[in-house]
Order: structure tokens, then C-alpha cells, then sequence
């Protein structure tokens, strides 16, 4: 079966959604230490679990973009001091 490739916007469209879910989910995931109630900080870890998912699932689209780039596997070490 062919798969097919996604045109060169819908891949531009793409790259700014993953880029835009990543921001958001840095976010999530520092403002969560200046967080104090625990129903809050819950749902802000359900959001950051959530926010994972979503851009596995957004990386797997972009495998189909013309000009696909690697994903690497490994992330960068968080800076906490």
C-alpha cells in the first residue's frame, strides 16, 4: 500500500503545532513546582501526560512529510539550578 506524503504546508502546518505543543508542555511541566494545591498540580501532571501523548501521535504524521527530519531519541538535560 502506498502511503501517502503530506503536502509541503500541511507538513509547515504540522512543524508549528508540534513546536507550539512542546512550548506548551515546558510549560505545563515547570509551572508545576510553583504549584501548591495538590488537585491543581494533578491536573497539571494529567495535561503534561496528556500533552505527551499528542505529540507522539503528531510525530508520527510528520514521518510523512516530504522533507522529514529525525526525531532524535534522546532529550536534552534539564538546567535546575
Amino acid at each position: 500500500m502506498d502511503i501517502q506524503k503530506l503536502a509541503d504546508h500541511e507538513s509547515l502546518d504540522l512543524h508549528e503545532v508540534i513546536n507550539f505543543k512542546t512550548l506548551c508542555l515546558a510549560k505545563s511541566k515547570l509551572m508545576q513546582g510553583l504549584v501548591f494545591d495538590h488537585d491543581l498540580r494533578a491536573l497539571m501532571q494529567k495535561d503534561v501526560e496528556q500533552s505527551i501523548q499528542a505529540l507522539r501521535e503528531l510525530q508520527a504524521l510528520y514521518q510523512r512529510a516530504p522533507f522529514e527530519a529525525p526525531v532524535p531519541q534522546n532529550r536534552p538535560t534539564p538546567i535546575i539550578n
